[in-house]
């Protein structure tokens, strides 16, 4: 269980992580969480992303780079279905996502920018394990994130 606030560990921890500017909104019942990063790109397209929810994500949260776009939906109930089955802590999304009427019913913590119908094109694009700028943060692929309804802390360390 997740026993932090992220303002106690800013106050804590203040020259040592980052802090993600506001903007992020939180889609799943749950909202605090914890995690190392596992960081996917995915230039208008989910391939990467539908593919590594498929591996035990135990202690680990999904970064989706969907480069701020607020065109596609990088994830939604199926995808958020999986994560939970495989046991993703949470994930967080430079980008968009969907079926959000469905994610505030499960256990998935889920940030992202906003929310769209529209589900992103399937051609293979993208990559993994590359590092992720979004809201004047740097996010490398083993960073520690913790976040809950105040935002989100990016630590290259371990806090708790």
């Amino acid at each position: 269980m997740d026993n932090f606030t992220t303002p106690d560990l800013f106050d804590d921890h203040r020259e040592s992580v980052q802090v993600a500017d506001s903007g992020l909104r939180h889609f799943g019942k749950k909202t605090t969480f914890s995690g190392q990063a596992v960081t996917v790109t995915c230039p208008e397209d989910n391939s990467f992303a539908a593919d590594i929810l498929h591996e035990n994500g135990k202690g680990k949260i999904l970064v989706i780079d969907g480069f701020a776009s607020k065109r596609f939906a990088f994830i939604g109930d199926i995808m958020a279905e999986r994560a939970l089955k495989n046991g993703w802590e949470g994930v967080v999304i430079n980008g968009c996502c969907r079926d959000i009427e469905i994610l505030a019913t499960m256990d998935l913590p889920v940030m992202a920018l906003g929310s769209t119908p529209r589900s992103t094109l399937k051609r293979g694009f993208g990559d993994k394990n590359q590092t992720v700028t979004m809201l004047s943060t740097t996010i490398k692929p083993n960073d520690w994130l913790y976040a809950d309804v105040n935002g989100l802390i990016i630590s290259p360390n371990a806090l708790l």
